[in-house]
């Protein structure tokens, strides 16, 4: 049976049935492994506020409003567990997936399989994880502890080919096997759309009655690593049209950039292909940034030097400070500074807003962190200060190419190689995503398929 919550309830958990949400609310820090947890899906807390941080310009060095979504209180940690659930529950409610009999396969990088594991064991599924092996080990940890199992490939952040050979083999070796790609499944891009898209929408104006902004969305920054976040920006221009759409990439595999390979290290993005469910055609720019550069900014905010440089070198509050010591990840790094240089290169100021994301937190990269440490030593005072001034505040605007029509064109054309040459799309498929209207479609299944979960609760038919 299915117990998780509509799309319009993930965006609006306060629609929840009042006693649902209560025991969810309670769960989730007592006993997050309870299924009661799936209804703690959302981006809202349990004020019914938007998890959020505005960051201090102390720190951004930018007039612009640089606002962080973050995901560390979802239920497993990320909200990759909402593009988990999404496509878990449009599976079973269509008949694709039946949790007694099939066992359930997750390719990932890292939190979506977490996101996965949890998901699974939460709905009475089998899980299996394939993930590569280079990732960070409470990436494995976390994913064993939700009760799935694990198969490691070769490679780390940039290796997914190596992932979809393992999820080939595994699908030939058993019917009973059934891939959940979030690199295709739309059910990961209806999340984004309905649930982060109108969340950051709703957050414009709540940011605005607090006196910060002026009510819209400037620009949107974000790294592709499944494509999901993407279709955020699909429901953020309907509202603002003028809003800029920026994907960041890493410089050591700038794939939109350049068509560029390699290995890197901001662990959840730049997987080395264009996704299936990736809406290229709405891109203002691709901006590429350091690994090095991402992880060393991660050291400056999370280790104690780096935490009292901003109080008493910069004057953050302190409070503030610690906050924002738990709030990130890696790739919440490359976020940050990816907004900072989106403000710079489209000369955004002050009442212009820049939203971005926090796929996970720093429970995730002490190993990573000790990495630092025994590379370039702990940080002390004068070591801080340089990285506060040398990641944030140096933030420049080389290595960005601008959408333009030849270039959206090309990135259309990348899918080609992965999803038509190797994973049995048709060309036709492909074609059809150049038509705003097959994006649209998809968005416009959210009401559908809510209607479908509630129909299954009142155990009757929908009303067209």
């Amino acid at each position: 049976m299915i117990t998780g919550p509509t799309f319009e309830e993930m965006l609006h958990p306060q629609k929840i049935n009042a006693s649902i949400r209560a025991q969810a609310v309670a769960a989730l820090k007592d006993d997050p492994l309870n299924p009661i947890n799936l209804f703690n899906i959302t981006w809202r807390d349990a004020s019914n506020e938007i998890m959020h941080v505005v960051l201090p310009k102390e720190l951004t060095g930018v007039d612009a409003e640089i606002v962080v979504m973050f995901g560390k209180y979802f239920p497993s940690g990320s909200h990759k567990v909402g593009a988990a659930y999404s496509i878990l529950l449009e599976k079973e409610l269509f008949g694709e997936v039946d949790p007694q009999v099939n066992t359930l396969v997750w390719p990932s990088t890292g939190n979506f399989g977490i996101g996965g594991a949890w998901v699974g064991g939460r709905m009475g599924c089998k899980s299996l994880v394939v993930l590569p092996e280079g990732m960070s080990k409470e990436r494995f940890q976390r994913i064993e502890n939700y009760g799935a199992s694990v198969i490691k490939t070769y490679g780390s952040e940039s290796n997914v080919k190596e992932i979809y050979d393992e999820t080939h083999r595994l699908r030939n070796s058993d019917p009973n096997i059934r891939i959940l790609n979030q690199f295709q499944e739309m059910g990961n891009y209806r999340f984004h759309y309905h649930v982060t898209g109108n969340t950051i929408v709703e957050l414009a104006a709540e940011l605005q009655a607090k006196g910060i902004g002026n009510g819209k969305i400037a620009a949107f920054a974000w790294a592709p690593g499944s494509g999901g976040t993407n279709a955020a920006a699909d429901r953020i221009k309907q509202v603002f049209p003028d809003a800029k759409n920026v994907a960041l990439e890493p410089i050591q595999c700038p794939t939109l950039y350049n068509n560029g390979y390699g290995s890197h290290d901001i662990q959840g993005i730049g997987d080395k292909h264009v996704t299936w469910i990736h809406n290229v055609w709405n891109i203002d720019a691709v901006m590429c940034l350091d690994d090095m550069t991402c992880k060393k900014a991660l050291q400056a905010l999370t280790e104690q030097a780096g935490i009292d440089a901003l109080v008493k070198r910069y004057g953050v509050d302190e409070a503030v400070a610690l906050r924002l010591s738990t709030l990130f990840g890696i790739s919440g790094m490359c976020h940050v500074l990816g907004a900072i240089k989106t403000a710079k290169y489209y000369g955004l100021g002050k009442g212009d807003v820049v939203v971005t994301a926090a796929a996970d937190s720093i429970d995730r990269y002490y190993s990573v962190m000790d990495e630092m440490r025994a590379q370039f030593g702990a940080l002390d005072e004068a070591a801080a200060v340089g990285r506060i001034e040398g990641t944030f505040h140096a933030a420049t605007t080389d290595w960005v190419l601008d959408g333009t029509r030849m270039n959206r064109e090309r990135w259309h054309n990348l899918k080609y190689y992965t999803w038509v040459e190797q994973q049995g799309k048709t060309v036709q498929e492909l074609d059809a995503q150049r038509d705003p209207a097959w994006w649209e479609g998809h968005q416009q299944k959210v009401a559908a398929i809510d209607a479908r979960l509630n129909e299954l609760r009142q155990g009757q038919p929908a009303q067209a």
